[in-house]
């Protein structure tokens, strides 16, 4: 799944519009919609921003093959 559609899932799991999240991450709705509609690529504080009003963390929002990639300056096992 992507991130928007990670976003999606969430957000309805609280039953929550979109307009709820946006105002509970301090973002817009329209960027609620876009990240949901896989037209934007948010920065990593909109994304803490929209973790944190989830009640979850980044990680949770990431694709799952986004989840095994190494950081930069960390070595594969």
């Amino acid at each position: 799944m992507t991130i928007g559609q990670n976003v999606k899932q969430r957000r309805e799991a609280k039953r929550w519009n979109q307009s709820e999240l946006a105002t509970k991450a301090n973002v817009t709705q329209a960027m609620i919609s876009k990240l949901e509609g896989g037209d934007d690529n948010p920065k990593i504080n909109t994304l803490r921003s929209i973790a944190a009003a989830l009640d979850c963390l980044v990680i949770d929002l990431l694709p799952e093959s986004d989840k095994k990639k190494p950081l930069r300056g960390d070595k594969p096992f």
